[in-house]
């Protein structure tokens, strides 16, 4: 699934290409890509109108609308983006396509299914429970400390909950906890204020450094014009089973915490009890 640095990375691709734009047609391939309002009143509601601004939050893309409405996509775990002709062929997993004023259509791509598109007044009416973005100023030790009180959760759990800090999914949290020096499985609420301080930094880290490298690509994830990430170069335990660990050598280990493949080095984050 695509998490905050390739969801940021195709939000800021798609921006020249669209903004000022008015969507001429809509095409709605399947309406369960439709999460509201219902697909014909969607399409009614898109068509005529002018893309005025591109955003995120968390894994959401927003595109603001010149009449105050908001059009929020998520791309959930196969979901892309791209801008061609519009005498391009269609692909079949094509469920969602713009037409735009300069001849070009904006398509949403999805052979899972998953990915959603929502028509509303406000983004939070959609974004409006998710925790503080990692790098914004919101993303604090204290932030971390108060959410994570009394939990006994893995932490690796706790950070792909979106309510604790928005974006932040399976690639990440992995890479995140392995540079904190933190085990997966560490209840959250047992975290020490040094790991609390060292685990907001290191999400911090990763994500800049995610963002430079344009994201992560293993398998789906590209960006609007075909191209890859560069981030899964970097990758330090993620995916990484077997292999030597970065800083010790010792092979990495794969986990599974709830219900989500865990990577991380048995030596460099050694599962201990807490007070």
């Amino acid at each position: 699934m695509p998490e905050l640095p390739e969801v940021q990375t195709i939000a800021d691709a798609l921006a020249p290409l669209i903004i000022d734009q008015t969507i001429t047609y809509a095409r709605i391939g399947w309406p369960g890509v439709i999460d509201r309002p219902e697909p014909a009143l969607f399409a009614e509601g898109v068509v005529g109108r002018r893309v005025t601004e591109v955003g995120r939050r968390g894994k959401y893309m927003l595109f603001r609308l010149d009449d105050g409405r908001w059009l929020v996509m998520h791309l959930r775990m196969t979901g892309e983006m791209r801008v061609v002709s519009a005498i391009a062929p269609l692909d079949k997993h094509e469920h969602l396509v713009f037409g735009l004023e300069d001849g070009t259509e904006w398509r949403f791509r999805d052979p899972r299914k998953f990915g959603r598109a929502y028509l509303v007044d406000s983004p939070q009416a959609v974004v409006g429970a998710l925790g503080p973005e990692p790098l914004s100023a919101a993303f604090t030790t204290a932030h971390l400390e108060k959410a994570l009180a009394g939990r006994r959760a893995p932490i690796k759990s706790l950070l792909l909950d979106q309510r604790l800090v928005a974006g932040i999914g399976n690639i990440y949290a992995d890479e995140a906890l392995y540079r904190a020096r933190i085990h997966p499985l560490t209840e959250g609420g047992a975290l020490d204020a040094s790991e609390r301080e060292a685990l907001v930094g290191s999400i911090r880290a990763v994500i800049q450094q995610a963002l430079l490298e344009m994201g992560t690509t293993l398998r789906d994830y590209r960006r609007p014009d075909g191209s890859v990430g560069h981030f899964q170069n970097s990758l330090q335990v993620f995916r990484r089973t077997d292999e030597p660990c970065p800083s010790c050598g010792a092979p990495i280990r794969r986990i599974v915490v709830g219900g989500r493949s865990t990577h991380f080095c048995p030596v460099e984050q050694v599962q201990r009890d807490h007070d």
